[in-house]
């Protein structure tokens, strides 16, 4: 009997030690799973944004109608300007297609960390906002804001004193909305630059503030708006590429405009869009 007991015993036991086996097993896989899943997430966000944009084969770039700089021609659907075919050229060189979405400029940091869009590629002003918040190429172009007025009335505002008691227009979130403010000027905010000529355009505001190259682009002798003119230059600025903050697509463009200057391919379409004496040299 005594035997009998001393068996069942020693079998209890070999038992209780099989399953507690098979519970530490059950729980080493679960830990390696949880495992194998952390690591896989890690490596979702450690892939860079050259990879991403890659992996997804679009650099969707984000603009607004800016000539020359981004904009359609009349009857075509393509956007086309200096900005836009260096970003064509800019996506062919990663082996990706390029995408181009019109963007509120005023939400243009929220679109680009909210992977709506990769980059805002528009005559984008490097101001202190836009450094802090994207990853930003180096400066390419040399760029001023300046007050367009009717022709007929330009001799009257050819400094920042005699604008005081103007109306302006200008495109909410711009370089120029900041000037207007820092001056503490009266103001529309609108969509667009181009908006802001039309309102000049059609009288219901006094002035705009644009940029200086979109200005040689679209307004006097041989343009839509003819009977507009710039006068006072509120500043100097130079334009960048934003990306999302940390993005390796910085230093990849900063190369390629490097060696896009270097064989000249940078400044042949500069001059195709009358740009060439505002490209800093890479």
């Amino acid at each position: 009997m005594k035997k009998l007991i001393a068996m069942m015993l020693t079998l209890t036991m070999v038992l209780s030690l099989a399953g507690c086996g098979g519970s530490s097993s059950s729980s080493s896989s679960d830990e390696n799973a949880e495992s194998t899943d952390s690591k896989s997430e890690e490596t979702a966000e450690a892939a860079s944004d050259s990879e991403y944009v890659k992996d997804k084969g679009t650099l969707v770039v984000g603009i607004t109608n800016f000539e020359p700089m981004d904009y359609k021609e009349e009857g075509s659907d393509e956007w086309v300007g200096f900005d836009a075919d260096m970003a064509k050229a800019f996506a062919e060189s990663l082996g990706v297609d390029v995408e181009f979405v019109e963007i509120d400029w005023d939400n243009k940091i929220m679109e680009l960390d909210g992977k709506t869009i990769d980059c805002v590629w528009n005559g984008m002003t490097l101001t202190d906002e836009v450094t802090s918040a994207m990853e930003c190429s180096n400066a390419y172009c040399k760029n001023a804001q300046v007050v367009v007025v009717p022709a007929d009335k330009a001799d009257k505002y050819q400094d920042k004193d005699s604008l005081a008691d103007l109306s302006f227009a200008v495109e909410t979130g711009s370089a120029g909305e900041a000037e207007v403010s820092a001056l503490g000027l009266n103001y529309t905010s609108v969509a667009a630059q181009a908006d802001a000529l039309m309102e000049v355009s059609a009288g219901t505001s006094d002035a705009a503030v644009i940029d200086l190259l979109m200005a040689a682009a679209m307004i006097g002798e041989g343009t839509s708006y003819a009977n507009l003119t710039h006068t006072v230059e509120l500043n100097s600025e130079e334009y960048g590429v934003g990306f999302r903050k940390g993005s390796d697509l910085a230093k990849a463009l900063n190369d390629f405009f490097a060696s896009s200057y270097a064989d000249g391919s940078l400044l042949k379409c500069a001059e195709k869009y009358g740009v060439q004496d505002a490209v800093i040299e890479q």
